[in-house]
């Protein structure tokens, strides 16, 4: 198969999420939920652009009516998806939908629990459900791949210290990476047993027109390794611009082709390339940093 331009589109399904995390600043544009004339027309525009898609820039794709009907439309397109989740919806209904076919991948964002639930709140129910859900993939789909991802270890904040127990549950159900460093985090991510993984990060700050300008030097894979669209069909050119600070155009009106090839997204590129930071938003992203 001839190798697609991006290796992932963000498609946000729904900027809508059952949590709010600290760590994710909250959605200013109006509250929506994608329907399914445009995420079809979106799908069949990206189908022979990309290796895959997610569900998500903003909000939680469980929070979707029509999450089955998204993912049959991707079956029928061939598209394979990457789903994020914060995993406090799953049950058992959820848990056969994020077994469709079509998933590739499927990554639960457990720090988010207690940033929300706050260092009292038990997991326990939450985690047996994110761990029956797995071993269930391990019988049912052998080739879905499985992400936990825990932020922020290293804090000695309460959260912190409640994210290393998580860890500790991991171990106990499913045992320690086979990475020979199973403590110091060199590696994001550590393969524990099949197709799952744990993957290690730190916050960062998302970048808004409003924060003091870092540089205009720099570059980033937006354009080039992936780009977002948003739930009213906004094409921005990566999965931090979360307001649209960056439209390069609209695919309720335009095709696919016509915004990528646009002057501004062009420009944007071109400037990535040469290690110029052209757009306002591009020089008040901290995440750059890590292209250094």
């Amino acid at each position: 198969m001839q190798k697609r331009r991006f290796g992932k589109v963000n498609i946000e399904i729904s900027n809508i999420c059952n949590l709010q995390c600290s760590f994710c600043p909250e959605v200013i544009r109006e509250k929506q939920m994608m329907g399914i004339p445009l995420f079809t027309r979106i799908i069949q525009q990206v189908a022979p652009w990309t290796e895959e898609v997610t569900f998500h820039l903003m909000g939680d794709p469980l929070v979707h009516p029509k999450l089955g009907e998204f993912l049959d439309i991707c079956h029928a397109e061939k598209v394979r998806v990457f789903l994020v989740t914060n995993g406090v919806l799953l049950r058992e209904k959820q848990a056969e939908l994020l077994l469709h076919p079509a998933i590739r991948q499927v990554c639960f964002s457990l720090h988010s629990f207690h940033d929300n639930f706050g260092t009292e709140r038990d997991a326990t129910p939450y985690l047996d459900r994110i761990f029956q859900f797995t071993e269930s993939a391990f019988a049912k789909r052998p080739d879905l791949y499985i992400n936990f991802r825990l932020w922020n270890l290293e804090s000695t904040r309460g959260t912190g210290l409640k994210n290393r127990e998580m860890l500790e549950r991991i171990h106990s159900r499913f045992g320690n990476p086979t990475h020979p460093n199973r403590d110091v985090r060199i590696q994001k991510s550590h393969l524990l047993v099949n197709r799952l993984y744990l993957h290690f990060d730190t916050e960062f700050t998302w970048p808004a027109l409003e924060l003091p300008r870092l540089g205009t030097r720099g570059t980033c894979k937006g354009l080039t390794t992936h780009f977002g669209i948003l739930v009213d069909g906004t094409v921005v050119p990566c999965c931090l611009d979360k307001e649209a600070a960056i439209p390069l155009g609209n695919l309720a009106e335009q095709d696919i082709t016509t915004i990528l090839e646009s002057p501004r997204a062009r420009s944007i590129l071109k400037g990535f390339k040469d290690g110029k930071l052209i757009e306002d938003l591009c020089q008040r992203c901290q995440y750059i940093e890590r292209f250094q």
